[in-house]
This record gives C-alpha cells, sequence and structure tokens, in this order.
C-alpha cells in the first residue's frame, strides 16, 4: 500500500475511518445488539435451509441443491460486513487497517458478484423445469449442476481481483475517513492523491456488468416462463408453475430492486445516508429474509424445515 508524504498527509497513517452510523454511546450499544441479533438470524436461517436439503433425500435434487449452495453463500455474504460492523460500533476509532478494507471489499464485491451468477443458474433451473419439463432430468444432471455452481464461484471471485489490486496500489491523501459502514469503491477513490480515470473507468464498467448480465438473463428465463404458463390450460397448472417460481422472483425483487438504485447507473451519485441505507438492505435484510421467503413459499422446504426442527 502507497502513502503520499505530501505535507496534506500523515505519514503514520494505518487504515480508514469507516463512520459507520454516527450516534451517542448509547445508540451505538443499541445498533450493536440489534445488528447482533440480525446476524445470528441470517446465520440460523440458512444454516437450518443448509441443512434440511443435506438430510433430506427428496431434496436431493438440482433446485435445492442450488438453494442450499446459495444459503451457504449468503452466510459468507453478510459475514463480510455484519462482524466489522459490529465491531465498529464498538470502538471509540472505528479504524479498519488497509488490507482489512480492500479485503472487505474484495470479499463483498466477489460474493455478492457470485450471488447474481446464482440467481441467475436458479432462473435457468426453473426456466427447465417448467419449459422443458420432459428434458429437464437428461439436461439439468449432477454434473451440470456442479459445473454451474463451480463456474459461479469462479466467475464471482475473479471478476474484481485485478481492479481491486491496482487500487490497492494507489497512493491516498489527506482526510482517511470513509463515512459508510464498509469500504465501498466510491469514497476508496475519493481518497487517493492523484485522480485515476482510466482505472475509475475500469471499474466503473467492470461493476456494473455482473449486475446486468445476470439480470438480462433472468429477465429472458421469466419471459419464457411466463409463455409456457399462459399456454396452460387449467387454473391449477397456472398456479402450480407459479408457485415453482414465486420463492425466486421474491428474492431477485428484493435484491435486485436495492442493488441497482445503487450500482445500477456507474454515473449516479447518492447522499451518504442513502447509500447506507440502501448498502444495509441488500447486505444484511435480504440474507435475513431468504430463508423466511423459501420455507413460507416452499411446502416441500417447509416440512423438511419443520422435520429438522422436531416440530
Amino acid at each position: 500500500m502507497k502513502i503520499s508524504n505530501t505535507p496534506n498527509t500523515s505519514s503514520t497513517i494505518t487504515g480508514f475511518i469507516l463512520l459507520g452510523f454516527p450516534c451517542p454511546r448509547e445508540g451505538q450499544i443499541l445498533l450493536f445488539l440489534l445488528f447482533s441479533l440480525l446476524y445470528l438470524l441470517t446465520l440460523t436461517g440458512n444454516a437450518s435451509i443448509i441443512c434440511a436439503v443435506r438430510w433430506d433425500q427428496r431434496l436431493h435434487t438440482p433446485m435445492y441443491i442450488l438453494l442450499a449452495n446459495f444459503s451457504f453463500l449468503e452466510i459468507w455474504y453478510v459475514t463480510s460486513t455484519v462482524p466489522n460492523m459490529l465491531a465498529n460500533f464498538l470502538s471509540d476509532t472505528k479504524v479498519i487497517s488497509f488490507s482489512g478494507c480492500f479485503l472487505q471489499f474484495y470479499f463483498f464485491f466477489s460474493l455478492g458478484s457470485t450471488e447474481c451468477f446464482f440467481l441467475a443458474i436458479m432462473a435457468f433451473d426453473r426456466y427447465l423445469a417448467i419449459c422443458r419439463p420432459l428434458h429437464y432430468p437428461t439436461i439439468m444432471t449432477g454434473r451440470l449442476c456442479t459445473n454451474l455452481v463451480v463456474s459461479c464461484w469462479i466467475l464471482g471471485f475473479f471478476w474484481f481481483l485485478i481492479p481491486i489490486i491496482i487500487i490497492s496500489q494507489m497512493s491516498f491523501c489527506g482526510s482517511r475517513v470513509i463515512d459508510h459502514f464498509l469500504c465501498d469503491p466510491g469514497p476508496l477513490l475519493a481518497l487517493t492523491c492523484k485522480k485515476a480515470p482510466v482505472v475509475e473507468h475500469v471499474f466503473s464498467t467492470l461493476s456494473p456488468l455482473p449486475l446486468v448480465i445476470p439480470f438480462l438473463l433472468i429477465m429472458v428465463s421469466y419471459a419464457l416462463v411466463l409463455r409456457a404458463v399462459l399456454k396452460v390450460p387449467s387454473a391449477a397448472g397456472k398456479r402450480k408453475a407459479f408457485s415453482t417460481c414465486g420463492s425466486h422472483l421474491a428474492v431477485v425483487s428484493l435484491f435486485y430492486g436495492s442493488v441497482l438504485v445503487m450500482y445500477g447507473s456507474p454515473t449516479s451519485e447518492h447522499e451518504a445516508g442513502t447509500q447506507k441505507i440502501v448498502t444495509l438492505f441488500y447486505s444484511v435484510v435480504t440474507p435475513l429474509l431468504n430463508p423466511v421467503i423459501y420455507s413460507l413459499r416452499n411446502k416441500d422446504m417447509k416440512n423438511a424445515l419443520q422435520k429438522l426442527l422436531g416440530m
């Protein structure tokens, strides 16, 4: 990490200051307790889905295998931000080291990109199940399912690797304060000594692609699903088809509804408060709600969870 030695910069900088959610000490403790509870509920809910799929033979199908992997991803996604946020609530200095900042930056964006790819292949799975039911078992084999899962992880973790390495090698001057609860690229680039339009352009070009490309694939998949469902003569058949997709559509709407507001337009600027609220929604609230959505709207998953919990 390079640090400029200009008069406005201290050569003893040891990290950045994450302001988080400024409020009195009592408020910080209340926020710590609130987010600790949300974090534990998120871990418990997603871990329950993983265990249910693992131990219930009826759920050993591509749809639920993808869901278990998605829940595993959600656990790590929320873990990339919340533990540091909790430590920040109790910290007087609110300092995060350079290496810690860029590691969080890398894992948060990589896991977020991986989540977008997962949502796309889950939509593809639903398309095959509804539009190609007779060929589904021969197309969505265990091998293809595994290859898709591995591809999501590889793509997600390699997408931002080079841009983040480049940004981490830049010099930072002046204030080291980031008005956010995580290391976000916008505030980080604003702290660099010299503007790097090429780096900013590369990052602003690469950032939306893991959002936009999977989103387009999801929309195409569900357009084909909708066309197939409208051709089903019986109302019961239509309800069954829509119920199969309902949980996934709800999760896609929650995640993309907030993420696209934040990163859909690379040139858009948002106030710090708005950034925090929107980021908080898709990084903390959505992983918490996903297990609830899948367990409430899916009869097989609900039965498996009840069996797992001995209810």
